[in-house]
C-alpha cells in the first residue's frame, strides 16, 4: 500500500519509527516531513497528507502531532478525509472497516514507538467492509461534507 506519512516537530521521531516499519513490511511510504525537530505547524502538514490522500496519489495518510488532535481537526477540514485519532488497535482498524477513516492521526506525547507501531499496522492491514449499514452511514457523512453541514 501506497502511504503518506508526516508530523510537526513533536511527531518527527515517531514519525521516523512508524515509517521504517512500514517499509519493512512491504509498504511504499510516503514522508511529508516534518524533516528535523524545528518548530513547525500541523495544519501544514495535515494539508500536504489530506492533497495526497484525496487525490489518490496515496491510499491512506498518517499524521503525527503531539496529542494527535489538533492533526485531526485539521485534516478533516480537507474534502474527502476521514482522519480519527486512535490510541489503540481496535479504533485503527474499526474505523477503517465502519467509517471508511483514511487518515489516521497519532499523539507522539500520549503514545510510546512499540504500541504506535501495533496501531499503524493495524490501520493499514484494515478494509472497509462495505456492508449495507456502513454504507449508508458513509454516504450520510459525505453528503454533510458536500452540503458543508
Amino acid at each position: 500500500m501506497k502511504i503518506a506519512i508526516a508530523g510537526d516537530h513533536a511527531g518527527f521521531a515517531l514519525k521516523k519509527t512508524i515509517s521504517e516499519d512500514l517499509k519493512k513490511n512491504g509498504h511504499d511510504v510516503l514522508d511529508l516531513g516534518a524533516f528535523d525537530e524545528s518548530p513547525s505547524d500541523y495544519p501544514d502538514f495535515a494539508r500536504a497528507i489530506g492533497k495526497a490522500v484525496a487525490s489518490g496519489a496515496t491510499e491512506r495518510g498518517i499524521l503525527i502531532c503531539g496529542s494527535g488532535i489538533g492533526a485531526s481537526v485539521a485534516a478533516n477540514k480537507v474534502r474527502g478525509i476521514r482522519a480519527g485519532v486512535a490510541h489503540d488497535i481496535y479504533s485503527a482498524h474499526q474505523g477503517v472497516e465502519h467509517d471508511n477513516m483514511n487518515v489516521l492521526c497519532l499523539g507522539s506525547r500520549v503514545i510510546g514507538p512499540a504500541p504506535a507501531i501495533e496501531i499503524a499496522r493495524s490501520f493499514v492491514t484494515a478494509r472497509f467492509t462495505n456492508e449495507e449499514r456502513h454504507v449508508k452511514r458513509l454516504k450520510k457523512v459525505m453528503e454533510m461534507e458536500e452540503r458543508q453541514g
